[in-house]
């Protein structure tokens, strides 16, 4: 899912910075594809830490995700190497995420609602590995 657009980088970042990573053409403008995959790849990685908290795709985006996702995306463009501020954000970011799933963070939408809570119980299923009958197979032989 896409949790950010073009508008919140610039937001964020200045205009500058974003033409500066995304536009890879030259032609004075990000190019939506590389802001449209940088965003891809941040919600991939948020929905990956919410999946077992959250059901997804988020009805509502909250502010957090919001910024975690801009954070994620944004150190996805400097694909040449990332100022330490951006790296800081990115990390920032994903312990975030980390806390979102461990479930030290709750999120929240503006209205001050939570999104819908996974249905997922956290149940699995298991099973035994097989009994060996090696013994009574092997039992009397011998191996000199």
């Amino acid at each position: 899912m896409m949790y950010g657009a073009l508008d919140d980088l610039i937001e964020r970042a200045g205009e500058v910075e974003i033409l500066q990573v995304a536009d890879r053409d030259g032609n004075g403008a990000a190019d939506p594809d590389v802001i449209d995959a940088a965003f891809a790849h941040a919600g991939n990685i948020i929905d990956g830490y919410l999946a077992g908290k959250y059901s997804l795709p988020l009805a509502s985006v909250p502010d957090l995700v919001r910024t975690w996702a801009v954070s994620i995306a944004r150190y996805r463009l400097h694909h040449e190497g990332p100022p330490d501020y951006v790296v800081a954000d990115y990390k920032d970011a994903i312990a975030a995420l980390k806390d979102v799933a461990r479930g030290a963070i709750t999120l929240t939408i503006a209205d001050g609602s939570t999104p819908d809570a996974s249905s997922n119980s956290g149940d699995y299923l298991s099973a035994d590995a097989p009994t060996s009958h090696a013994s009574t197979i092997l039992k009397g032989w011998n191996h000199a």
